[in-house]
């Protein structure tokens, strides 16, 4: 008898440490951004692979870009419909605690994770990619390629630049990012108005924007310095190229998190744990086009034309917050004036 309730004592004090994914009975919700969860996204092979590892179900819901999925979440806040978000990035993350959204969780993975990705110290989000902004030129309608941001206002690029709307676009408004921190509050404006004229279009979002350039319409879309890969892995072609800049690139990192009242808690953890995994981390490349925060295998070959750019300038959080409205309306001001 006594042997039994050793064993006993012993099992329990022995899985009590585990992470154990529990069976669920009803799904797990979680909101992501349109392309996260498209049929060429990481979305549906991510999503399954954690169904099959948890036995349970996931309801996926794709709202639009990042910052529709925020805004979501902020008018659900008192009543919540989800558990996890799914696509924040670092431009948006001081609003969302502003907000006081999430349910705090330091997944045992975390440690895999480059320290200088790991930018909330109290584990309220959990990063799980990141890329840098750059723009994407036509080798074989460009004989020379920009190298700095002052290069684009050359007047041999009248008309011929597209990038998306900061108010609209993620990419956008990194991009404003970017000229806030390389040119100061005292001068990005000035630096949008000399661009002015080089830019055909700027469109609501990036897939219009880089449709514009898939076509020809434009030779010079802003982007992300991993989109030669893309057409390197499938088109078999070097024909794109990333401008390399003097300035260096912004970077955007991509986070997810448990929010604040989900019923779910042991599953939302699990699927945090899991989005650290190999099999997620490994989707990432190839499927959402940016650097994995966890390198279980190496780059695929497309990579190889992808340029690392050796400094991001960047922007305090808390800062962003504060004075992001204020940047977009004097924006909107300048480029229309």
């Amino acid at each position: 008898m006594k042997i039994k309730i050793l064993s006993i004592y012993f099992l329990l004090f022995f899985f009590s440490g585990i992470n154990i994914i529990p069976a669920a009975t009803e799904a797990l919700t979680i909101y992501t951004y349109d392309s996260f969860n498209s049929e060429w996204g990481p979305g549906p092979i991510v999503f399954k692979g954690f169904e099959e590892k948890c036995s349970c179900k996931l309801k996926v819901v794709s709202i639009g870009d990042s910052g529709k999925v925020l805004n979501r979440v902020i008018l659900e806040k008192v009543n919540p419909q989800a558990d996890i978000l799914l696509g924040l990035n670092n431009s948006e993350l001081e609003k969302s605690f502003s907000y006081q959204l999430w349910q705090p969780y330091r997944s045992s993975l975390l440690v895999k994770v480059p320290t200088d990705l790991r930018v909330d110290k109290k584990y309220r989000v959990t990063p799980f990619d990141y890329g840098y902004i750059g723009f994407v030129y036509d080798s074989q309608k460009l004989r020379k390629a920009p190298k700095s941001l002052q290069d684009l206002l050359d007047p041999k690029y009248k008309r011929k630049i597209v990038i998306q709307n900061p108010k609209t676009s993620s990419p956008g408004l990194s991009m404003l990012h970017w000229t806030i921190a390389v040119y100061g509050e005292q001068g990005y404006l000035d630096y949008w108005k000399k661009l002015q004229p080089n830019l055909l279009s700027i469109t609501d979002g990036w897939s219009a924007a880089y449709g514009m350039f898939s076509k020809g319409e434009v030779p010079i879309v802003l982007s992300y310095v991993t989109s030669p890969a893309y057409h390197l892995e499938y088109e078999k072609t070097e024909r794109y190229q990333t401008a390399v800049f003097q300035e260096g690139h912004y970077r955007q990192i991509e986070f997810a998190g448990i929010l604040k009242g989900t019923k779910r808690i042991k599953l939302a953890r699990a699927f945090i744990d899991f989005m650290l995994s190999d099999i997620f981390q490994n989707a990432i490349p190839l499927k959402n086009w940016m650097f994995p925060v966890i390198h279980y295998q190496a780059l695929p070959d497309s990579f190889r034309i992808v340029p690392k750019p050796k400094s991001a300038p960047e922007l305090n959080p808390a800062r962003v917050n504060q004075q992001n409205s204020k940047w977009l309306k004097a924006w909107s001001r300048a480029m229309s004036e």
